[in-house]
């Protein structure tokens, strides 16, 4: 149980370190108070978009037109049609656009990972019917990247999603077993070769007919989920699925109020 005493002595310090070391927003730079998001205010945390209902039923793409899930809500895109992908369904739960794109950035590329907690809250809050999920597996980084950035933020957001569906968790088993170079640069053909035999199992046999759950933070053109899903189909497994907390979109489907949030030297890309 939490002690009243020890929780109004920190948000004592808090506001007074607020006051001496004033906190901007990341997002808008207003000057925070006791927004309880960290690095953001209140106002841009409420206006994360949500995804377009109209959405490959294989991959989650959004469909510029909602026409094609009229008629058939299983409706799948042409990639999809033409080659389908290794795990059985993706979900994205909000689009790679500010002030989402912000938070990820801060929290990925900066260490903000204070910002790990609300960020699993947003996947939580749209999290789709999960079934007999058997264990959930975050994409795992190369121990080279690990070293560097001294966290993996899959695995992180991947934590609190599994003690919340008291899901277990495999943390070390699907492994990134050839450093790659980054991806967000790169086309879908150089990813393909990039990623080819880049994941491994230390433990194959444990995933067995288990279905697994992917977590992930960004779904770009979705080659990294595909690389692990098929590493793990290989392997012997049930059917594996993807959720991706933010997926970067195609510029004629965000919305005019989200491009304004845009700084020009930002570019939609993910991991």
């Amino acid at each position: 149980m939490a002690n009243p005493v020890t929780e109004s002595a920190a948000g004592l310090l808090r506001r007074a370190l607020r006051f001496f070391l004033p906190v901007h927003c990341s997002s808008c730079n207003s000057l925070l108070a006791d927004d309880p998001i960290p690095h953001f205010c209140s106002d841009c945390w409420s206006k994360i978009s949500l995804m377009p209902d109209s959405r490959c039923a294989r991959c989650d793409h959004p469909f510029h037109s909602s026409i094609a899930t009229t008629y058939s809500p299983h409706h799948v895109c042409q990639p999809c049609a033409e080659h389908p992908p290794s795990y059985t369904k993706a979900w994205t739960l909000y689009p790679y656009t500010p002030p989402l794109q912000h938070a990820i950035r801060l929290f990925k590329y900066r260490g903000k990972v204070s910002l790990a907690a609300p960020l699993a809250a947003l996947m939580i809050a749209r999290l789709p019917p999960l079934d007999s999920i058997d264990v959930i597996m975050p994409v795992p980084l190369h121990i080279e990247r690990l070293r560097q950035r001294e966290f993996n933020q899959s695995l992180l957001l991947a934590g609190d999603i599994g003690r919340t569906l008291n899901i277990p968790i495999a943390y070390t088993n699907l492994i990134r077993a050839i450093p790659t170079p980054a991806q967000t640069t790169l086309s879908r053909k150089s990813r393909l070769k990039n990623l080819r035999r880049a994941f491994a199992l230390r433990h194959p046999d444990a995933i067995v007919k288990k279905r697994i759950l992917l977590i992930d933070d960004v779904f770009t053109t979705g080659t990294t989920v595909n690389e692990c899903a098929k590493t793990l189909r290989k392997a012997g497994s049930g059917d594996v699925f993807v959720i991706t907390l933010g997926r970067t979109m195609d510029p004629t489907m965000i919305p005019d109020r989200i491009m304004a949030q845009r700084p020009p030297s930002l570019k939609l890309l993910g991991g």
